[in-house]
């Protein structure tokens, strides 16, 4: 018998523990519990719920860790309850959805003088945000999950407690679809590598496959996980296949890998271990590379995924730390730095010690930039507009390369500007002002106008 070694570049992937002046620290943390991650991240910023009446919310910069005062740092509240989701828009770092269960989705624009703190990593004095671009009013119960489209701009799907899933529009403030037969609380929402389609869990166990565009069931797996940790689901690439992660009859924490040709029972099912809290997966698309968190514990399992039998193989040991984690985020390859072999960066929020920067990185010796470990990823543009995607078109997210050297190639990305109600008014002031000096001016002239 001829014994074969898997060969993999990101085997040897290691992450070191972040030191204190890397994180961001000094934030007094919502006490809302639910099936969401606590923390989201854009290529330039996090976010995550603060505790306070009106929902407020704490948005730092990726490039200052430091520490947060409470009034001081700016904060960004406009919500009348706790704000329970949150997501940032893939093509635009500063734009980001929140769900709350004052049952209203809002739409947010970050400043660009936005800096809660300095270069030393103190607390800035800076003016709170309050104002959002937009609002999203549909649903009758509190929103518990918002998940923006991967390819198509301005695309949300959203869930709530009233047993409806629905997809926005939220340049128009409109719903394209709606889907109100969920029985129960809905646990998680992932959408398909296109976005053609979104996945469900929920609290009955049953996983449904969605048409976005309709709001109708494509498919569904009657019960995905046979325990009754809550379900979280991710999509693996550009195949057919998707994770779900649960808990057995045996409260033993689970993944089971699914066919999407083949929904009558698993091609892959791996057992973790038997801790009671949720397993939140990660995928990285373009490294095949999927990242299993704990609510509550202190482990961080990276697994490299392959489209064959036995398709997860674990990586080195991951990341083990004496703090628990209360929600985790990958922050988008465009944030990473690139030149030090940086192929993956976590978020980990805990209850008590701020956020800390997980850095995983492939060890390797040249100091140039290495195109093997770091493909094309999905750059900040859309594939397609809103308008187009519900008329059917489908296409895969647009790439980018991720090498500085092609930095200057790229074509700039040109972002329709979001504007809020105060702006439109007070642009719709100084229109009718110009207007009535006009009038006025032709007047003393005599001249007629209609």
């Amino acid at each position: 018998m001829t014994f074969k070694l898997r060969t993999s570049k990101y085997r040897h992937v290691f992450c070191d523990p972040p030191k204190p002046e890397q994180c961001w620290t000094g934030m007094r943390l919502s006490t809302v519990t639910g099936d969401q991650q606590y923390i989201k991240a854009s290529a330039k910023y996090y976010i995550i719920a603060l505790a306070g009446g009106g929902g407020p919310m704490h948005v730092g910069r990726l490039d200052r860790p430091g520490r947060f005062e409470s009034g001081t740092s700016p904060i960004v509240h406009g919500h009348t309850g706790s704000v329970l989701d949150f997501d940032f828009n893939p093509f635009d770092d500063s734009l980001f959805a929140s769900g709350s269960e004052d049952t209203t989705i809002k739409i947010w624009g970050i400043p660009e003088e936005w800096e809660p703190t300095d270069d030393h990593g103190n607390a800035k004095k800076g003016e709170n945000l309050s104002e959002s671009l937009t609002d999203l009013v549909g649903h009758r119960k509190k929103v518990t999950l918002v998940r923006f489209n991967p390819t198509a701009n301005n695309v949300l799907a959203s869930a709530s407690a009233d047993g409806s899933v629905k997809v926005w529009d939220i340049e128009k403030g409109e719903s394209i679809s709606s889907f109100d037969d969920v029985h129960d609380l809905t646990q998680d929402i992932v959408w398909d590598y296109k976005g053609d389609n979104y996945f469900t869990s929920c609290k009955d166990k049953v996983v449904r496959i969605m048409d976005a565009r309709t709001g109708t069931v494509a498919s569904s797996i009657e019960t995905a996980h046979e325990g009754v940790k809550s379900v979280k689901l991710v999509y693996l690439g550009k195949g057919d296949k998707f994770l779900s992660v649960g808990s057995s009859k045996q409260s033993s924490r689970e993944v089971k890998i699914w066919d999407l040709k083949n929904l009558q029972k698993p091609v892959h099912t791996e057992t973790i271990d038997t801790a009671s809290g949720v397993l939140l997966p990660m995928y990285d698309h373009d490294t095949s590379v999927l990242y299993l968190a704990g609510k509550g514990d202190g482990i961080l399992r990276p697994f490299e995924f392959e489209d064959k039998d036995p398709y997860l193989h674990r990586l080195n040991d991951g990341f083990r730390s004496t703090q628990p984690c209360k929600g985790i985020c990958m922050v988008p390859k465009r944030g990473l730095n690139v030149m030090a072999c940086e192929s993956a960066r976590l978020l980990k929020l805990t209850n008590n010690h701020g956020v800390h920067p997980l850095s995983f990185t492939v060890p390797r010796k040249s100091d140039a930039f290495q195109d093997d470990i770091f493909p094309d990823c999905a750059g900040p543009m859309p594939a397609h507009s809103a308008e187009e995607w519900a008329a059917g078109s489908s296409k895969e997210p647009v790439t980018m390369s991720l090498n500085p050297a092609d930095a200057g190639k790229a074509k700039p990305v040109l972002k329709k500007a979001f504007k809020s109600v105060t702006q439109l008014n007070s642009e719709l002031d100084q229109a009718r002002a110009r207007i009535d000096y006009l009038e006025s001016k032709l007047k003393e002239n005599s001249i007629a106008y209609d």
